[in-house]
């Protein structure tokens, strides 16, 4: 109803049921309409212009809504009162909402002046970023500022919360930040004596400048300390860099500068140094130890779609060989003995077939402390293609037209040494360079008897570059094998010819009245037929290598970055045989196909081998077996072994005889090297399957997110120190296992014979919650070898809703602690925590 129709006489309308209206009072007062939504009745005091509206009403002007069980406007003030409902007991069923903007708060009583964006509020609460700010009165000013009388503010999300910092005064900035007058803070409506006279808080989003607090720790090895203290410092909008570090009583101290750079759809990394001082006990105790160590990481990656066809990347990991094992609380790191970095650069010509790459590369094992340095590393590619083929193609090609070309070359330059004797001459002896080229000749022909049979054959020629000979000769003096190296630039070839036949048979048997439907059985056959000429026998001699005068064969190119080629000439057959076992089966839950589901048994079992008929003796190679599969999608499990089908000396050599030939009882061989691993994981479903859905996507954020790269890696370290602060209480136990075996015959250094060597192991992780509120976590490691457990961490958790409890023990391993933590979920309060942690050294 316009205001300028209003009646002279004192008139009630009232029992109207309106849905939608729009009132503007005059000409001057709003330049826009107040739009209403009323869901029972509408209530007008024409004399007094007031409209009062009940029911789920809903009131807009420009981007304020006001929605209220109750609503009151004033014509001629332009102030709106809302206010919330209650039952018969005081009960609240229905606050009272606002939101303009980015503003949105629930109050008990809301004063709003249309006019001048201003309002009152009334027992308010509002969230900004993680933080929900309660107030008994709120004053709104603008768009952006609040100032709140008798606030608290808490990540906790009830309407009573578990605790709050207390304070008087509050003011604040919306997305940007609040400040308090005197604070303190309470746990379950007790006041604790802690008070701050002012509060300066954060709430803008993204990056800004600040200090790193620490955390309290003691160890039995480097005594009292603080650890992670620093700043973060925000450069640019693509740079920015932390500067943190630990530092201990007993005289230790580590320092760590990490910057980050990144730009949009360009690139990203991250850069990190560290450097650690180790200090334990006092100098002159029987077990003083002191070490300066280091490490540097750097990780850089390129947006594939900044320049196609070109992509340059960085993987670097590289430091002391002993800065890992004097981490502590780290087991995984402390037990991490080998260390490798990556630079490479790619680049692919489009519409041609040429490939570039370029990297240099580095390996390093911390229990040897043997470092290995390979740059640069380069190779090139022609990918196959057809020289015979009509580039018009029409109808059927001819055969030789599937002829087809290839080339690939690689360089490489490295050098080796120990870090604990490192000498500049050392290094340059140690220096080595290789190349090898490939020329691959392929054809395809078409199937043969129906396309039962598909034949392949292959031609290649290929070649080494070597940059030293290395011999071996008997000292008949000192009774001794001595060694010379001859510097150079040598060469080694190699050409071999094949041809190979393939074919696949199929059996399946049906079953009858039952469950399952068949099962199907597939052997994939295949023989190959090759000859190589012997290029190579130039490269070998033969020496002696102890008293009796007994004699091993040698490559003077032994030890070379390619290898070497095999001597003789070899003309003869491979043999390949392949199998698979699938079955089909009724199933109620999956209704595709007839409600018929496949099922894999055996993803593949065989064996191969070869046969030399140029061969002088042992014709025969050994035998490769291989089992793989994956049982109801759960249990992997993979084994191979190699088997040898000679005799052997009393050395352990073998000799041109079979193993059943002349033997007290048959046997096939015996097996020289094999492995067997098993592994498997089994969890409940989640409780709530769309709360694990979301978890698992903000996870998956975090970690992509480009300007949380200098985290990335201190959150993945942070989780495997402290499992228990990461628990998933919507899943309500997991569980994980693997095993492994592994053995092997390796040359004793004397030559006189073999020695097995023999190594296994099993792992294993899971979580159960013994409550809705309690989980229980561990994981270890066990090694048969050794027959002791080397690394075992296990966690209690508790759920306390906006804070979460954790104990973590680690009570065997080269550093053994005991952790208790009490922390609030929010990140945005992730250093307030109350941690107690004790560190022991099993050294």
């Amino acid at each position: 109803m316009p205001a300028d129709t209003v009646p002279s006489k004192d008139t009630i309308i009232s029992g109207l049921r309106i849905d939608t209206f729009s009132l503007k009072v005059s000409k001057d007062a709003l330049d826009a309409p107040v739009k209403y939504n009323a869901a029972d009745s509408v209530v007008v005091l024409i004399k007094g212009k007031q409209i009062i509206l009940y029911g789920k009403t809903k009131t807009e002007y420009k981007s304020t809504t006001l929605t209220a069980p109750k609503v009151e406007l004033d014509q001629e003030t332009q102030i709106v009162t809302a206010v919330n409902s209650k039952d018969s007991s005081g009960e609240v069923l229905e606050d009272a909402h606002f939101k303009d903007g980015e503003n949105e708060f629930g109050s008990d009583t809301i004063w709003y002046n249309f006019k001048t964006q201003k309002g009152i509020t009334k027992n308010t609460v509002t969230q900004q970023g993680e933080l929900f700010v309660h107030g008994q009165d709120i004053k709104k000013e603008n768009d952006s500022i609040i100032y709140i009388r008798k606030g608290m503010f808490t990540t906790c999300n009830l309407d009573d919360p578990h605790f709050a910092f207390i304070t008087n005064k509050l003011k604040v900035v919306n997305k940007k930040l609040a400040v308090s007058g005197p604070a303190h803070p309470e746990f379950e409506d007790v006041p604790i004596p802690i008070y701050i006279p002012f509060g300066f808080y954060p709430l803008s989003q993204g990056r800004h400048s600040g200090l790193l607090p620490p955390q309290f720790a003691t160890n039995e090895q480097y005594g009292l300390g603080l650890e992670g203290l620093g700043y973060y410092k925000v450069i640019n909008d693509y740079w920015d860099a932390k500067l943190y570090g630990n530092i201990y009583s007993y005289g230790g101290w580590s320092l760590n500068v990490n910057p980050t750079y990144r730009k949009r759809y360009r690139y990203s990394g991250s850069f990190t140094f560290s450097m650690q001082s180790t200090k334990s006990n006092f100098k002159g105790d029987p077990d003083y130890f002191k070490m300066n160590t280091y490490n540097i990481s750097w990780s850089h990656a390129v947006d594939g779609k900044a320049r196609p066809g070109t992509t340059f990347s960085a993987n670097v990991n590289a430091g002391s060989t002993r800065f890992n094992q004097l981490i502590p609380n780290d087991p995984q790191r402390n037990f991490q003995n080998q260390l490798g970095s990556s630079i490479s650069f790619s680049k692919t010509w489009k519409d041609k077939p040429f490939n570039l790459t370029m990297s240099a590369n580095h390996s390093q094992n911390n229990f040897t402390h043997l470092i290995n340095l390979s740059l640069p590393n380069i190779g090139f590619t022609v990918n196959t293609i057809y020289p015979f083929q009509n580039k018009n193609q029409a109808g059927t090609p001819k055969w030789y037209e599937k002829l087809g070309l290839a080339y690939n070359g690689v360089f490489r330059n490295q050098v080796s040494f120990y870090d604990t004797a490192f000498r500049f001459k050392q290094l340059l002896d140690t220096m080595q360079w290789g190349a090898q080229h490939s020329f691959p000749i392929s054809l395809s022909l078409p199937p043969i008897l129906g396309g039962a049979i598909i034949i392949s054959p292959s031609i290649s020629y290929s070649q080494i570059w070597i940059a030293q000979k290395f011999r071996r000769s008997w000292n008949n003096a000192a009774h001794k094998v001595d060694t010379s190296i001859s510097k150079g630039i040598f060469m080694d070839h190699s050409t071999a010819f094949g041809l190979t036949f393939s074919t696949a048979l199929y059996g399946t048997y049906q079953f009858k009245n039952s469950k399952i439907q068949k099962i199907r059985h597939v052997i994939r056959p295949s023989i190959g037929l090759s000859y190589k000429p012997d290029f190579s026998r130039q490269h070998f001699y033969t020496t002696q290598v102890d008293t009796t005068g007994y004699k091993v064969r040698f490559s003077e190119f032994e030890g070379s970055l390619y290898g070497h080629y095999s001597e003789g000439k070899y003309g003869g057959m491979t043999f390949q045989l392949d199998n698979n076992l699938e079955m089909k089966v009724k199933s109620k839950k999956d209704t595709a196909d007839g409600g018929i589901k496949k099922v894999t048994l055996v993803d593949g079992y065989g064996f191969s081998t070869s046969y030399n008929f140029f061969a002088d003796s042992m014709k025969l190679a050994p035998i490769q077996f291989y089992f793989r599969t994956n049982l109801f999608n759960k249990i992997n499990i993979s084994a191979n072994t190699t088997l040898d089908p000679y005799q052997v000396d009393s050395r352990g050599r073998d000799i041109g005889k079979y193993a059943w030939q002349g033997a007290k009882k048959f046997t096939l061989g015996r097996l020289t090297t094999g492995s067997i691993s098993m592994s498997t994981s089994f969890s409940s479903k989640p409780k709530d399957p769309k709360k694990d859905e979301e978890r698992k996507k903000q996870v998956q954020q975090r970690l992509n997110d480009p300007t949380l790269i200098a985290d990335q890696q201190r959150l993945l370290d942070y989780m495997q120190q402290n499992p228990s602060e990461f628990v998933d209480f919507n899943i309500p136990w997991q569980v994980s296992f693997s095993y492994s075996l592994y053995f092997s015959q390796q040359f004793k250094p004397d030559y006189s014979g073999f020695t097995r060597n023999i190594s296994s192991n099993v792992s294993f992780s899971g979580s159960f919650s013994l409550t809705p509120k309690w989980n229980f976590s561990a994981n270890g490691y066990y090694d048969f070898s050794s027959r002791r457990i080397q690394t075992f961490q296990m966690s209690i958790s508790r759920d306390m809703h906006c804070w979460q409890m954790s104990i973590n023990v680690t009570p065997v391993g080269l550093y053994r602690f005991f952790s208790f933590t009490i922390s609030p979920k929010a990140s945005v309060l992730q250093d307030l925590r109350i941690n107690r942690s004790r560190y022991f050294s099993s050294q």
